[in-house]
């Protein structure tokens, strides 16, 4: 298996190089060719279990680079939570991707990504440090994903105050090989300072990688559930309408992820790229401009992303000539980005409150509103809406619309009484390289 930087399609690496150095050395992100899975997994697809596709699946993407016995073991102890499409309304589903230990989506990616990097360090011998930077989600998933994980060590880098309540307690209170950054700052500082750090030559006495999506171990295994939840789709709705996924997007590893799984033969006619004020992605849609902005805080805190690192990997997907403008309106054909406020957030988690007594949370109701403005547009559309956390992790916001009525998870209630344990950094690179520095020295 061979993959290549977005920057430059020559620059080739195989999958352990990808998945430990995460970032190619010309600061592009690394991706694949991807080819149609082969006939014979769709004819058997709908009678086999959910971890059995997912494997198939990425022992497609992976073309041999990981042996059939590992990679199944490995897929079936991350893959062990399902993934199910919730009906709500004659044209929309809620695949709720929330079952997992830190009850986010990520969960699929973190655990996948650990028990591969666990894999190849295993023939090494020195320390492994994984640097992520988290907007809510994805700091929770990697903590749990790589908690006690032996000669792995985990830095979350996080904006302060910026994280619902429980998530950061999902951040802090782990501890171990876990240590947690509250950084004064945005996400985009955080993700800037993580990029910094990958490409500082004064620091190449230690092996970094990276647990964020810049990392192409975290997007494989987000593709599963793209087909578990079509599976999950009645024939007769796929036979009738045109298949319609909405997707929160902060990062846009989640996005791609779906295209990725199109790629490889999913019939989907469509994505909506639901995003909050911050809005890069319906303006790219609208105008042919990437414009990368400073991040706005909104109640969708997750997706508070000026500057999606994903954009490039998810426009490599379309061809090397995505600049040109027919490749452009090959992307708009299927791709809608459709922006909304906070003020609409919160009608929508209303309306799917009262209507239909289904709890929301903040990122999932952002979709369930650009799907409601797309729907009026599209009539024939079956919609899936990703819901990427449970409603409970955003209970401040949450119960401002449902009351006292949301049942918290034992887990979540256990995890609210421990103790945040997290080192105050300022957003410039020269402290958080100086603390690198001395937390190599520490090993």
């Amino acid at each position: 298996m061979r993959l290549y930087s977005t920057r430059n399609p020559a620059l080739e690496a195989d999958l352990k190089r990808a998945v430990m150095g995460s970032l190619p050395p010309d600061n592009g992100l690394y991706t694949m060719r991807i080819q149609p899975l082969p006939d014979t997994f769709f004819s058997h697809f709908e009678e086999q279990s959910f971890a059995e596709n997912s494997f198939q699946i990425a022992r497609h993407l992976l073309e041999g680079a990981v042996p059939d016995d590992l990679l199944r073991q490995l897929t079936v102890e991350a893959i062990n939570f399902p993934a199910p499409l919730v009906p709500l309304r004659n044209d929309l589903g809620i695949l709720e991707l929330f079952h997992g230990p830190s009850l986010a989506f990520k969960d699929f990616g973190a655990r996948f990504m650990s028990r591969l990097m666990h894999h190849f360090q295993r023939e090494e011998t020195e320390e492994l440090l994984i640097l992520v930077a988290t907007s809510g989600d994805t700091g929770g998933a990697v903590a749990f994903g790589f908690h006690q994980v032996p000669g792995i060590r985990v830095v979350v880098l996080y904006p302060s105050g910026k994280v619902s309540q429980l998530q950061e307690k999902q951040l802090t209170t782990l501890g171990g090989n876990v240590t947690a950054l509250e950084i004064a700052g945005t996400f985009d500082d955080c993700q800037r300072l993580v990029k910094a750090a990958f490409l500082d030559p004064t620091l190449r006495n230690l092996r970094l990688s990276s647990a964020n999506s810049i990392n192409i171990a975290r997007l494989i295994p987000q593709t599963f559930y793209y087909f578990e939840s079509f599976r999950q789709i009645p024939l007769a709705v796929r036979e009738r309408r045109e298949i319609t996924y909405v997707v929160p997007s902060g990062n846009l590893g989640n996005l791609t992820a779906g295209l990725m799984a199109r790629q490889m033969g999913l019939p989907i006619r469509r994505f909506v790229a639901a995003t909050n004020a911050n809005r890069v992605v319906p303006h790219y849609l609208e105008s042919r401009s990437f414009l990368p902005q400073a991040a706005i805080a909104t109640l969708s805190n997750a997706m508070d992303v000026g500057n999606p690192s994903n954009f490039p990997r998810l426009t490599a997907l379309f061809g090397p000539d995505h600049a040109d403008c027919s490749t452009w309106n090959i992307i708009r054909d299927t791709l809608t980005g459709i922006a909304v406020t906070d003020e609409q957030t919160k009608e929508a988690m209303e309306e799917a409150w009262r209507q239909f007594g289904y709890v929301l949370d903040p990122h999932a109701a952002v979709g369930y509103c650009a799907w409601n403005q797309l729907a009026r547009l599209h009539p024939t559309c079956y919609g899936v809406l990703l819901e990427t956390a449970h409603p409970a992790k955003f209970l401040e916001t949450v119960r401002q619309v449902v009351g006292d009525t949301l049942e918290i998870p034992e887990r979540l209630q256990v995890m609210a009484q421990g103790t945040k344990v997290s080192l105050p950094m300022g957003s410039d690179y020269g402290a958080f390289r100086e603390f690198l520095m001395c937390f190599g020295e520490s090993k």
